[in-house]
């Protein structure tokens, strides 16, 4: 089964692994699935806050 999949370099969509007009590796667009038994969310959330807060937006 094809996924689409998106090179970050080019911001194009397509069906290969890897992107035929810049050589790079593609990645899946869609977001990781949501889970209420999240281990590592506190630790999403702090490395959220510290580049906020590096960027001067908290």
């Amino acid at each position: 089964m094809n996924h689409i999949l998106f090179c970050p370099s080019c911001r194009t969509y397509m069906l290969k692994e890897q992107c035929a007009s810049c050589s790079s590796k593609t990645v899946v667009p869609k977001p990781a699935r949501y889970s209420p038994d999240d281990h590592y969310a506190s630790y999403r959330r702090k490395a959220k806050e510290e580049r906020l807060r590096a960027k001067g937006w908290l």
